[in-house]
């Protein structure tokens, strides 16, 4: 009964919210209506994803293609994961609404991500029985007060049944910064950082994953995520992350 009336009230919630606290757009921070969170022009340079993508890593294809297809990088070398897919593309206009949210305590976008994120993932997330976060070194998550994709899995993990396992994962060594890094110098850089915690070593045999973090840049990381949680026994490990390098995997 509590639910179905918290369910009935909250439109009327959101709209007192919307009287005294009006949307604004991420980047520009106009005002705009409703739950999309980008202006008209904001949206317009944003290089969302649709369309055929290769069924494995999730990169977009510029011509149709028959469903389950792969593109020649994951047939050449297959992913430890099995699926990936992605909001939109990481480049110049969309770079500063992912650097806001990690590291300018921009915490308040994460209700328009996990938006974004339910519905270019629907269908990964309707498979999964658990999402989890890529993890962050205790120091470094000291030094930010908080990791950005744990809010994400949080946000996700209440539009769905799936569970959110955000200590699923831990980073036992901390790792230099990715940014600079050369894609063999970002997979020697993360193995063996990244493990799965004892707790839940029962708990996720057979199971599907679904990890989530905020960028997918060569792939090093999710595909350390994806390896030891294979070798935990979860069957399937499927990726989501809001912004992709569009280029392909090396």
């Amino acid at each position: 009964m509590a639910e179905l009336l918290s369910h009935r009230l909250e439109p009327v919630r959101r709209t007192i919210l919307d009287t005294v606290l009006p949307a604004r757009c991420l980047k520009t921070g106009e005002q705009v209506s409703g739950l999309g969170g980008l202006s008209a022009g904001a949206w317009k340079n944003i290089d969302f994803f649709s369309g055929p993508c290769c069924d494995s890593c999730g990169l977009p294809f510029d011509h149709p293609v028959s469903p389950g297809t792969r593109c020649v990088s994951c047939d050449a070398r297959p992913p430890h994961f099995d699926h990936a897919r992605s909001v939109f593309a990481y480049d110049d206009d969309s770079r500063s609404l992912l650097t806001d949210f990690k590291y300018s305590d921009r915490t308040d976008f994460a209700p328009v991500f996990c938006r974004w994120l339910s519905r270019a993932g629907a269908e990964l997330i309707d498979t999964a029985d658990y999402i989890a976060p890529v993890p962050m070194h205790r120091m470094r998550l000291w030094q930010r007060r908080y990791n950005q994709a744990a809010l994400l899995v949080q946000g996700v993990s209440k539009t769905c049944d799936a569970e959110a396992a955000v200590d699923l994962l831990e980073r036992k060594r901390a790792t230099k910064p990715q940014g600079h890094l050369s894609p063999v110098a970002r997979a020697r850089n993360v193995r063996g950082a990244l493990a799965v915690r004892s707790k839940w070593n029962n708990r996720i045999v057979g199971s599907t994953v679904l990890v989530i973090d905020d960028v997918f840049t060569t792939g090093a990381t999710v595909e350390e995520c994806a390896r030891v949680l294979k070798k935990a026994g979860v069957a399937q490990v499927d990726v989501l992350t809001l912004a992709r390098v569009p280029k392909p995997r090396p």
